[in-house]
């Protein structure tokens, strides 16, 4: 216990946008409780900048020229123990640059939203007592995420708690606690109503989501397929896939049911004006659905923690994985037009979703380490967030 609000240290990476977000999340919680001195770093970035783009560019790419061969990467990984070669070799990156933060900002807990472990290994080294935890983005357990030194885990859920038992982790140290979402997925925004005045009352409104820099493939004839039917209107947001944009804007945008966003910060508010949405399996994504108790319809998701995300929904019942867009169309069609299934989606929704999560991570750290009572502070919706308007 300390005598004085404690510093926090987040490590997180810049692959894709989820890592960031689950970060931000967990930072706004602590905000909300009088604890201000949070660090953000992206080790890798600041550690090695030009690997970090290099080892970027491969990712993304990854979704477009053999998806293939990164999930057999991963799979291949996915169970090794924490002292193989490989993790270890990983985890030597950011040494230097970590020491410098570590002597510079003095946190008094570290948190990692991203399984890079230069940390672990680094402070058995030194000798020196600093709690470390992570936060598992992800409904999948990869190697990568597991160490000896780490003292406490959060993770999506009971299975995933489980399933680290089996692989040897105390199961005091693990919290099925959910993937830390921003607070206006906790509660229902006033601008709702709003939004939703803007659309065709008439017709179901789906949402398609390409990731945060656009990488899912098939959009085009998702919207066309879609279009073409009359049934649907189409909320499509292209994150920072300019290109993409400009394709979607091109051919779709004289359509009166097609409306087009780039990067959105306001998710909360597309996906709770929606019927259903269509996306990539990302981890933070799949939770803010689930949130939202919105219907989720994966695309062709690649292999690797994300198809492994995409299974795991199925088999639950929650999500509903398609390889072409008129079998997708038709799984659309049949989940929203059969009232007593959607209402069985809804209910399963109920045991998965954790909009609270940041919350339930944030009062866990403070009470284990801290004793704080701020903990049982209420975290604060801010109120002048920009509306979302389509023209």
């Amino acid at each position: 216990m300390i005598d004085k609000p404690p510093k926090i240290m987040i490590l997180y990476a810049s692959y894709g946008d989820g890592h960031l977000r689950a970060s931000k999340a967990v930072e706004t919680c602590f905000h909300s409780k009088g604890i201000k001195d949070v660090v953000l770093l992206d080790l890798l970035a600041e550690a090695h900048p030009m690997l970090n783009e290099l080892t970027k560019f491969i990712y993304l790419s990854s979704f477009k020229v053999l998806p293939a061969v990164y999930g057999a990467a991963y799979e291949i990984t996915k169970d090794l123990p924490p002292k193989a070669s490989f993790l270890r070799a990983l985890n030597f990156f950011g040494t230097g640059k970590l020491k410098e933060a570590l002597h510079l900002h003095e946190p008094d807990l570290v948190i990692h939203t991203f399984p890079q472990m230069t940390l672990p290994g680094m402070i058995k080294k030194t000798g020196r007592s600093l709690p470390l935890v992570n936060i598992i983005t992800d409904f999948d357990v990869h190697a990568r995420w597991l160490h000896p030194e780490i003292d406490r885990y959060y993770v999506a859920t009971e299975d995933m708690k489980r399933e680290m038992i089996n692989r040897g982790v105390s199961g005091d140290r693990i919290l099925a606690s959910g993937i830390p979402l921003r607070p206006d997925f906790c509660h229902q925004p006033e601008e709702t109503a709003e939004f939703r005045i803007k659309l065709n009352p008439d017709k179901k409104t789906v949402l398609l989501m390409a990731g945060a820099y656009g990488v899912m493939q098939g959009n085009r004839d998702i919207c066309r397929t879609l279009l073409e039917k009359g049934d649907y209107q189409i909320l499509a947001v292209c994150g920072r896939n300019r290109e993409l944009y400009k394709d979607l804007e091109s051919r779709f945008g004289e359509y009166p049911d097609f409306h087009l966003f780039g990067f959105v910060q306001e998710v909360s508010l597309l996906m709770q004006a929606s019927d259903c949405i269509i996306t990539k399996p990302g981890g933070i994504t799949l939770s803010e659905a689930l949130a939202c108790r919105l219907p989720i319809f994966l695309y062709r998701p690649v292999p690797g923690q994300e198809l492994n995300n995409a299974r795991y929904l199925r088999n639950k019942g929650i999500a509903f994985i398609a390889e072409d867009a008129p079998s997708l169309c038709q799984g659309i069609d049949t989940l929203l037009l059969d009232e007593d299934r959607l209402s069985l989606v809804r209910a399963e929704m109920e045991n998965l979703r954790r909009p609270e999560a940041a919350e339930v991570i944030v009062n866990d750290i403070l009470e284990k380490w801290f004793g704080s009572e701020t903990r049982k502070a209420p975290v604060e919706i801010g109120s002048a967030r920009p509306r979302l308007v389509i023209h």
